[in-house]
């Protein structure tokens, strides 16, 4: 891999960006300053929100930090689909004695404005999920000193990053939690996805730019194993989700190592694109139903997962968690880092002894 990235953090340990208030400037700045590569996630944030965010995270830390952009999304919503669905909420609404949102509040996420911020302002990395920038946004960040990564599911989707310009790519492996990171949202291929190994195997042969790997990633001798397979950086959510300075609900963490919520499963029915997140009452009951439109029904359901939050209710809330939820340490995030290094290390002292991944 390029130094230019990996010099940026001791550890190759990336905080995954999680959007919806749980990537606060506290959890970046611990892992920042634990030698890891804190984020941020601007996705559904204002500009002036995001931007209110880094001023926040350079008063926390010196080390450098990057900051994750949605890329605008296409309108291919069926509004009879999206109709139909939102009659099937009004039950939900009328439960948590609250409105549906409007499912037309906005496609962009602010997407040119913050862009704006981040070249006037320019800050160590950024990423992007949902699609590929245009390499005239690429080349404006290279100019400002930023480096890019863009998210890829496929091997096909790797080489748009590479042929666009970006400086390293996140490959996702269907294990992720959240929402996947696919440049099209195509409802035929629901389910479809790459496990990890495999995706870093398939991209490697692909691409010649570095490869970040994410997706169900919780121990450092994992962290080995993608590393052995072709990845220079490991990116972590679920594990950093469960740490005090994570800005998740309390019971949204208690819910990952909680017996009650065996497995998760990729669903629309909060947002109206595939993400992972521990089944629930609301995944059962709607996930089936729900049409390929987001941003429309993330935005129709948003004051509906605000209210079960309030309601102190997890059946309604969106738990987005990777495969590997079972396995989160409630650990200070910092502390984590440092596990995360030294079981690293440990398991590649292990390897180049002969002996194999504990």
């Amino acid at each position: 891999m390029s130094s230019a990235l990996t010099d940026l953090f001791p550890h190759p340990i990336v905080q995954a960006p999680m959007a919806g208030g749980v990537s606060v400037p506290q959890l970046a700045a611990a892992v920042c300053e634990a030698g890891g590569l804190g984020f941020l996630a601007a996705g559904y944030k204002t500009a002036d929100g995001m931007y209110q965010e880094i001023k926040q995270l350079r008063s926390l830390t010196g080390g450098p930090f990057g900051v994750n952009l949605f890329m605008p999304q296409p309108e291919h919503a069926e509004s009879g689909a999206l109709e139909m669905y939102a009659h099937q909420l009004a039950g939900e609404a009328a439960w948590y004695e609250t409105e549906l949102g409007d499912p037309d509040s906005g496609r962009d996420d602010g997407y040119e404005t913050k862009l704006t911020v981040l070249l006037d302002n320019p800050v160590p990395v950024v990423s992007f999920h949902f699609g590929v920038p245009s390499r005239d946004v690429l080349d404006s960040l290279r100019r400002a000193g930023t480096l890019t990564l863009v998210t890829a599911t496929t091997a096909e989707e790797a080489l748009a990053v590479e042929r666009a310009g970006a400086d390293a790519v996140i490959a996702q492996g269907v294990e992720a939690g959240g929402h996947q990171g696919t440049h099209r949202d195509i409802p035929e291929a629901d389910g479809s996805g790459t496990g990890l190994l495999s995706l870093i195997a398939q991209v490697r042969e692909t691409v010649g730019i570095p490869i970040v790997a994410a997706g169900g990633i919780m121990r450092g001798s994992q962290i080995a194993a993608v590393m052995a397979a072709g990845a220079s950086a490991a990116q972590l959510g679920t594990a950093f989700l469960a740490t005090p300075e994570s800005g998740a609900h309390a019971l949204h963490k208690q819910a990952l190592t909680d017996p009650l919520y065996a497995r998760t499963e990729l669903t629309r029915a909060f947002s109206g694109r595939p993400a992972r997140g521990l089944v629930n009452r609301f995944v059962r009951e709607h996930g089936p139903y729900a049409p390929a439109a987001y941003p429309e029904i993330h935005h129709l359901t948003a004051p509906l997962r605000k209210a079960a939050a309030k309601a102190g209710d997890p059946q309604g809330m969106a738990l987005w968690a990777g495969q590997g939820h079972r396995m989160a340490r409630d650990l200070p995030a910092g502390q984590l880092v440092e596990v995360l290094a030294a079981e690293l290390e440990e398991a590649r002292t292990a390897l180049s002894s002969g002996g194999g991944l504990r």
